[in-house]
């Protein structure tokens, strides 16, 4: 499994040049930071292993990374999560850079998974090629984007970081650079490569066997062995791998992956005698291979035991389902309120109707919290840079849930009747929501409206299940959805509440039209984000969409009663049919002109001025030495909303940023961000609102609570 193909890296332009070293020939735009970068998880960067290259000659450069304690970066193959550290270079003309020369990892394991990475000090060692055009004298500047993929057995972050390197062009053989040219040229001399060896891959009885014989096996003198593959789908990496040996070499019993036998299989094998690479053919096993007797595990010091990831897994579930049922209380969610407490009044005594709500109710939430986090995860393991809340970056998907809105909103004032043919006649059309159909849809709006606030607890369950394997984020995302549902659930499972409610009755019709009110201020609070997203124009579009869909909502219900008076209505819903689907097709044009058009700057009203935000922006004004206060939201996100109003547009708080000297920075994720995306990742969060206090002289910012008072910001722009 590789669940996590991260993103292939986040630039930060950093303003420090080093004074020893001059650049003559290399990136000519920008500043170029030389020496270590550092955060509170890991130290990076480009150590050289010779103290020259001569025109036409191959050296070597490594990205070393001191890891901090607890965390751990990962090999090519990640194992069951994580991702690679990936490189992106920038050379001089004619300068090129082979892959990673990949030192043997160690295993680490989470729970049921096993993963391969490094800890503590680690070199990666990359081949560079000068080309023969090189001048003696010149000084060649290497530059390469790394992302780190950096994690605890709590959580992981992204760490992206720009290294550079000033490598000097002289004639003849260069000596070993200090301190790490020795270290560098012994991981050259030691990294696994082919040998010789021949090796076969046989599928049996539901497991995988692999024999190796010749090159250095032939001697028949391995004790110790394990296979590290190169694709992270071909075996059970947590599955424990016994063996033989034999007098020409070694048998390894693997447990199959998802994709098992089907091809060659390529990797490391590694042994107390040394570390090759291997190509491992489809055929019968080898002979020679076995017969000596058994194989014992290759020792690793650094894998891990399982006992910290379940506490990890066990707390993530916590967290998510007080994320759940805080997130009834969230603004987002309470247009879809109403339409629950609707639903609760016209099942209050009826008990066996309210089991079947409530049951179909949470059936909606879970399987929507699946759908998306299903597709977030799928498109994070493709490389994309999303977040929780992805689906209202969307000008598609806010026309849709608008009009959607819309018509809930005119179903709850009587317009036209969603399943008034299942209701009884003394009831009435207006007496019942409706059906388990009906609840479902609400619950399915619920995680639609809902998502993209992220709650209180909320974001640091996000965050792990971001990083777990596939099977337990969607634990973790499952428990989220019945934080949202179980209140709605418990009420609706228990005849004692629900008997405290009013009876039925003519009540239920003022009441229906009543909260009609909030499905319309939530379709003009979408409307609102649509044009935030895609301008006057497409607005226009979407507007004449709404006034369509309305129009044939009222056909559609002049229609109904029509066929409640026995007559024929064939002329109302055909035009209802016409109205509707022009409707549709002027909000596909009216999202397809949002997608198009230019997102613009951001403007900011209230006591504070506000500036883009970029990690640019950010090193700046911190090596100016002033504080930087940054607050990345979205139109979309109705908390980051009020936040702004009640506490980042005071005055009070713009006479602390005054006083403070400090920067006041706005990331808008309205619109699809990846730099903003990366950011959010980079803290443990999977969405907005995330607010972040810099500080002259320290990398880390301190983290502002999600729901923020002048006081919580006056005190963070203290000194």
């Amino acid at each position: 499994m590789r669940p996590f193909a991260f993103v292939l890296g986040l630039v930060l332009l950093l303003t420090a040049v080093s004074a020893q070293a001059q650049p003559v020939a290399g990136p000519a735009s920008g500043q170029v930071a030389f020496g270590p970068q550092r955060t509170e998880r890991i130290e990076a960067e480009l150590v050289p292993m010779s103290q020259w290259v001569a025109p036409g000659s191959t050296t070597v450069v490594a990205v070393r990374q001191k890891i901090a304690p607890g965390w751990h970066t990962y090999w090519r193959n990640p194992g069951d999560s994580g991702g690679a550290t990936s490189l992106t270079w920038t050379l001089p003309q004619g300068v090129t850079a082979d892959p990673i020369l990949w030192p043997l990892p160690s295993r680490q394991r989470l729970m049921s998974l096993m993963n391969y990475g490094y800890s503590g000090e680690v070199l990666l060692p990359v081949p560079i090629h000068a080309p023969a055009s090189a001048r003696p004298g010149e000084i060649l500047t290497l530059t390469t984007d790394a992302l780190f993929l950096v994690c605890s057995d709590q959580m992981c972050v992204p760490q992206p970081m720009t290294l550079s390197l000033a490598l000097p062009v002289r004639d003849g053989a260069a000596p070993l650079a200090r301190p790490w040219g020795a270290q560098i040229e012994r991981l050259i001399e030691t990294a696994p490569r082919p040998a010789g060896i021949e090796a076969r891959l046989t599928a049996q009885g539901g497991r995988l066997t692999l024999t190796a014989t010749g090159g250095p096996l032939a001697d028949g003198d391995v004790g110790q062995a394990y296979f590290f593959p190169y694709d992270g789908d071909r075996i059970d990496h947590a599955a424990a791998q016994t063996g033989q040996v034999g007098p020409d070499g070694l048998t390894l019993i693997l447990a199959p992956g998802k994709r098992g036998a089907d091809a060659a299989l390529s990797g490391v094998l590694a042994t107390d005698k040394g570390a090759w690479e291997i190509k491992a053919v489809p055929g019968p096993p080898l002979p020679g291979a076995q017969g000596r007797g058994g194989l014992s595990p290759l020792a690793d010091a650094d894998a891990r035991p399982a006992g910290g990831g379940v506490w990890t897994f066990v707390q993530a579930l916590g967290l998510a389902l007080l994320g759940g049922l805080v997130l009834n209380l969230m603004p987002c969610v309470f247009p879809v309120l109403a339409m629950k407490a609707a639903s609760l009044s016209a099942a209050a005594h009826d008990p066996r109707r309210a089991r079947r709500d409530g049951l179909a109710f949470t059936g909606g939430v879970l399987v929507s919290f699946l759908a998306l986090a299903g597709g977030l995860l799928a498109l994070r393991a493709a490389g994309q840079a999303i977040g929780w809340g992805f689906q209202l970056q969307s000008p598609g998907v806010v026309a849709t849930l608008a009009l959607v809105m819309l018509l809930v909103g005119l179903n709850l004032s009587g317009v036209f009747h969603v399943g008034a043919g299942l209701q009884s006649a003394g009831s009435g059309p207006l007496s019942r929501l409706p059906g388990a159909a009906g609840a479902f849809f609400t619950g399915v709006l619920a995680v639609v409206v809902a998502a993209p606030c992220t709650a209180p607890f909320m974001a640091a369950a996000l965050g792990a299940a971001l990083v777990l394997a596939w099977p337990l984020a969607l634990a973790v995302f499952l428990m989220l959805g019945l934080g949202l549902a179980l209140p709605y659930l418990a009420v609706s499972l228990s005849p004692g509440l629900l008997a405290r409610l009013p009876r039925p009755g003519a009540w239920m019709a003022r009441l229906k039209g009543v909260l009609a009110f909030p499905m319309y201020g939530a379709a003009l609070w979408l409307v609102w984000v649509f044009t935030k997203q895609g301008g006057v124009d497409a607005l226009g579009l979407l507007l004449t969409a709404a006034l369509m869909l309305a129009f044939a909502a009222w056909l559609a219900g002049l229609a109904q009663d029509a066929r409640q008076n026995r007559r024929r209505p064939a002329m109302a819903a055909l035009c209802a049919t016409v109205a509707g689907a022009l409707a549709v097709g002027l909000a596909g044009v009216a999202a397809g002109a949002a997608r198009t058009a230019d997102a613009g700057p951001r403007s900011e009203s209230g006591a504070l001025d506000a500036q883009p935000w970029s990690a640019a922006a950010v090193a700046e004004a911190t090596s100016a030495g002033r504080p930087v206060l940054v607050n990345l939201t979205a139109d979309w996100c109705v908390t980051c909303k009020i936040n702004e109003r009640a506490a980042l547009s005071s005055p009070r708080v713009a006479q602390a940023m005054k006083q403070a000297n400090a920067v006041y920075l706005v990331g808008d994720w309205t619109r699809r961000d990846d730099a903003i995306t990366r950011e959010l990742q980079a803290h443990g969060r999977s969405g907005v609102p995330l607010y972040l206090v810099y500080r002259p002289g320290r990398a880390e910012p301190d983290i502002l609570p999600q729901l923020l008072t002048e006081g919580v910001v006056i005190d963070a722009l203290k000194p």
